[in-house]
């Protein structure tokens, strides 16, 4: 694995930092497809902000699909949404083809609704190693360790044999769908975006393989190219 760590002096500076790094990755596929899995939380929405202001031309994303590392089981109107986040700060003002979208959807059952998601990433993208591979998946920092929505509860997740599972959240037993943890490492890239002193703790452990990172579903995640840590200097510490 290779391990790459990007620091920047404030937040909204990591969100413009990986904006173009994300458009300089999009560029190095031009003429195949590019598969993405956008993740929930403050510094992705001001990246979607970000993008949509300044890299709206159709041009750059008409060879992206649009995929999730995780959903809330709730309507994509509902606030809580992050295809929601997504649609309202980015869709609605670039050119992407609808066709490219792939949701999973939140309104629907959940048992159900995981194994379609899996049928559909199976079905769209390239088997490498015996598992699909996201061009790039970014990926969260939860003040507990989680990413996506494998919790400290649920490590068995990070092996699982599926593509996709359920997740319930530990506090409030709200239903998630989550990419797994074979399904992560097996990314040719992944991406964490890290903002804000409350994760200065876990991020430093995660990087510096503490003992105690061992109960963090984050430190887990090591797909076997490369893995990008873009943080500010607050998550530093």
């Amino acid at each position: 694995m290779n391990l790459f760590i990007h620091t920047s002096k404030t937040s909204d500076d990591l969100a413009n930092a990986f904006a173009k790094q994300l458009i300089d990755w999009i560029k190095e596929s031009a003429g195949r497809t590019f598969h993405l899995a956008l993740s929930g939380g403050k510094t992705p929405s001001l990246l979607f902000s970000i993008l949509a202001e300044k890299f709206n031309e159709e041009q750059t994303w008409k060879d992206v699909h649009f995929w999730w590392g995780d959903e809330r089981m709730v309507p994509p109107e509902d606030a809580q949404s992050n295809f929601g986040v997504v649609n309202n700060l980015l869709f609605q003002k670039i050119g992407v083809n609808p066709k490219h979208i792939h949701r999973i959807i939140g309104e629907s059952e959940a048992d159900n609704e995981s194994v379609n998601y899996g049928i559909e990433i199976k079905r769209n993208i390239t088997d490498s190693n015996g598992w699909p591979a996201f061009d790039l998946i970014i990926l969260g920092l939860g003040d507990d360790g989680h990413t996506a929505s494998i919790f400290p509860g649920k490590m068995e997740l990070l092996n699982s044999e599926h593509i996709t599972a359920i997740a319930l959240h530990p506090e409030t037993g709200q239903q998630r769908i989550t990419l797994t943890g074979k399904i992560l490492n097996n990314a040719k890239r992944v991406a964490f975006l890290v903002s804000g002193s409350s994760k200065s703790k876990i991020f430093n452990e995660i990087i510096h393989d503490s003992p105690a990172a061992s109960r963090y579903p984050a430190a887990y995640i090591r797909p076997e190219k490369d893995l990008h840590w873009f943080v500010d200097e607050a998550c530093i510490g």
